[in-house]
C-alpha cells in the first residue's frame, strides 16, 4: 500500500495509484535543510501507508515546550504531505510564556528581549513532524498524533527547544562513546469529575480548577482489591497507553489517595523522553474523555499523606554493555558509576530547577515520606535522592528527586549534564548513608527560587548548553514564582484575617 504524495489522492480510502512520500516529497524546506535522512523519509512512507490503510483523516503535530506540555495544530489530511516536506508554523512566541500562559519576555522589540533574533515580533518558528514518532490516537476517530522539532525560517535548531537540547546533549555523551538508558516510574494522581464550572471570571490567568470528588481512600500501597475497584481506569488507561506503543510494563496503587503510578520499560534516552510526554497527556486525555480528571501535579490539595514522583532509571551503556556494572566482586558500581553518581550528588541543588521545576513540587520533599529531603545516596535505599540498584547487567541510579510535571527532556538532560561532570572530574560519591532522613549532608532546596538560586551559582549547566538557554528558562519560572508570592493565598487568609 503506498502513500499518496502531495498533489495526489488515492482512488479510494486504501490510498491505491499514490507515489511514495520517499520519492516524491524531498526537495522542500526539510531537504534543503538537511533535516531529515533516509531513515525519516522511509519513516514517512510508512506514515503515508498507514493513513492510507487506516483511513487517518487528521493529524495532532504538537511539540513539547519548556514546561512539557503539548501545543500544536490538528492538520488534515491534504495538510499533512505539505507539512511533511516543508513543516508547519507556530507563533516563536510559544517558548517565551510561563506556566500561565503570560509571555515573559518584550516580544515585540528586537531579539525579544533575550538576544534570539529568530523569536522576535511573535515571528514563526517551523515545526517540523518527526516522522518516526506517528502512532494512531485510539481515543479519537481517525486520528494520528506525530511529535516536532522546532526549527527557524532558515533551518537553524531553535536553541530553546527543549528536545533538540536532548539530543545534544546525548550526542555530547555519545562522543564519550557512552549511551543512556533511562527507565520511568512516574506517579499521578486521579480523580472523578464532578463539574467544569471554570469561568472566564479572571481573564489572561488561570481559571479555577474544576471539582473533582476523590476515587479511592489510599494508605492501601499496592492492594489488589483497591486497585479493582478502579478497574475502569486502569482499563482504558492499559488499553489506550498499549494502542499509542508506549512501553508499559504495569500500572500500581499507590499509597496516596487517588494515587495511581505506571511504570515504562527502559528505553534509550530520547525515546524514554519522548515516551513520558505522550504518556501523559494521553492519560490525561484519555481520563477526561471517561468522566476523570488526572494531574501531574505533584501535590494537590488532598494528597498530604503521599505526594507524587517521577522516578527516572537510569545506567550508562558502551559498546552494548553496562557500564555501571562493577568489575570486582562486593562493589556496587564501577568507577564510572560512581563518578556519574558523584556528578549528580555535586550538581543536584542546580538541577533540581529541572527535576522539580514546579512551585508544588517542593512541598514534596517531606521526612519519612519515600521523597527525598537531602542529597545522599543509599544502596537499595528508597529514602535516599539516589538509589543504587546493583543488579548484575541491569545496575542502575535512580534519581527518586524529580517530580512528574517535569519537562523529560530537561530532567534527562540535566542527568547527563551532572554525571558528565562527575566522569570529567573522576569525582567520589562518599560513602552510602544508612539514614537517609538524618544524615549530615546539604539538604535539597525547599522552593523553587532557592532551586534557582542554585542554579545562579553552579556554572556546569550554563558551561554544557550555554548561558541564553539558561537566562531564559531562570527568567520563565522566576516570572512563575513572582506571581505566586504576589498572590494572597488562603492560608494567609485563614491565618491573619480574623486575627488582626
Amino acid at each position: 500500500m503506498r502513500a499518496r504524495s502531495v498533489d495526489e489522492r488515492p482512488v479510494s480510502e486504501g490510498g491505491g495509484g499514490a507515489r511514495p512520500i520517499l520519492d516524491a516529497d524531498r526537495g522542500g524546506f526539510v531537504e534543503r535543510h538537511a533535516l531529515w535522512g533516509d531513515a525519516e523519509y522511509a519513516a514517512a512512507a510508512q506514515v503515508g501507508r498507514v493513513m492510507d490503510e487506516q483511513g487517518i483523516e487528521l493529524v495532532r503535530l504538537s511539540f513539547c515546550d519548556q514546561h512539557g506540555s503539548l501545543r500544536g495544530k490538528t492538520l488534515t489530511r491534504d495538510a499533512v504531505w505539505p507539512a511533511m516536506r516543508d513543516g508547519c508554523t507556530a507563533p516563536s512566541s510559544l517558548v517565551l510564556k510561563d506556566t500561565s500562559g503570560k509571555s515573559v519576555f518584550p516580544v515585540f522589540t528586537p531579539g525579544a528581549g533575550i538576544g534570539v533574533d529568530g523569536l522576535a515580533f511573535a515571528g514563526d518558528v517551523v515545526l517540523v513532524p518527526d516522522p518516526a514518532t506517528f502512532r494512531i490516537l485510539p481515543w479519537a476517530p481517525r486520528t494520528g498524533w506525530m511529535l516536532c522539532d522546532l526549527v527557524f525560517p532558515d533551518g537553524a535548531a531553535v536553541p530553546l527547544s527543549t528536545r533538540e537540547l536532548c539530543r545534544r546533549t546525548l550526542a555530547d555523551l555519545a562522543g564519550h562513546g557512552y549511551e543512556l538508558n533511562v527507565g520511568v516510574e512516574l506517579e499521578f494522581h486521579v480523580f472523578r469529575a464532578v463539574a467544569d464550572d471554570r469561568s472566564p471570571s479572571r481573564p489572561g490567568q488561570p481559571g479555577e480548577p474544576s471539582r473533582t470528588a476523590p476515587l479511592t481512600r489510599g494508605a492501601q500501597l499496592l492492594h489488589e482489591e483497591g486497585l479493582d475497584e478502579v478497574d475502569e481506569v486502569v482499563q482504558f488507561l492499559s488499553d489506550g497507553l498499549t494502542a499509542l506503543d508506549l512501553p508499559l510494563r504495569s500500572i500500581e496503587l499507590e499509597f496516596g489517595p487517588n494515587q495511581l503510578e505506571v511504570t515504562l520499560a527502559p528505553r534509550t534516552a530520547l525515546a524514554a523522553a519522548d515516551a513520558v510526554v505522550l504518556c501523559r497527556s494521553a492519560i490525561r486525555q484519555l481520563c477526561k474523555r471517561n468522566g476523570y480528571h488526572a494531574t501531574f501535579m505533584s501535590r494537590p490539595i488532598g494528597a498530604d499523606t503521599a505526594s507524587a514522583g517521577w522516578h527516572l532509571h537510569q545506567s550508562l551503556v558502551a559498546g552494548g554493555v553496562n557500564a555501571f556494572v562493577p568489575s570486582q566482586p562486593g562493589e556496587v558500581l564501577s568507577d564510572v558509576g560512581r563518578h556519574y553518581l558523584a556528578g549528580l550528588l555535586d550538581h543536584a541543588a542546580a538541577a533540581a530547577v529541572f527535576t522539580t521545576p514546579t512551585i508544588n513540587g517542593y512541598k514534596r520533599y517531606q521526612p519519612y515520606s519515600l521523597a527525598p529531603d537531602r542529597i545522599v545516596w543509599g544502596v537499595d535505599n528508597k529514602g535516599a535522592m539516589v538509589r543504587a540498584v546493583p543488579a548484575g547487567g541491569a545496575t542502575r541510579l535512580e534519581n527518586r528527586s524529580g517530580e512528574p510535571a517535569a519537562n523529560p527532556y530537561l530532567y534527562v538532560a540535566s542527568q547527563v549534564v551532572s554525571g558528565m561532570s562527575g566522569m570529567a572530574g573522576r569525582s567520589e560519591p562518599g560513602p552510602p548513608t544508612t539514614t537517609p532522613y538524618t544524615a549530615d549532608a546539604p539538604g535539597l532546596p525547599t522552593s523553587l527560587m532557592e532551586a534557582l538560586d542554585a542554579l545562579d551559582r553552579d556554572p556546569v549547566f550554563a558551561k554544557a548548553w550555554g548561558p541564553q538557554v539558561i537566562d531564559w528558562y531562570t527568567r520563565i519560572k522566576r516570572a512563575e514564582a513572582d506571581r505566586y508570592l504576589a498572590e494572597v493565598s488562603q492560608w494567609e487568609q485563614r491565618e491573619y484575617f480574623g486575627l488582626f
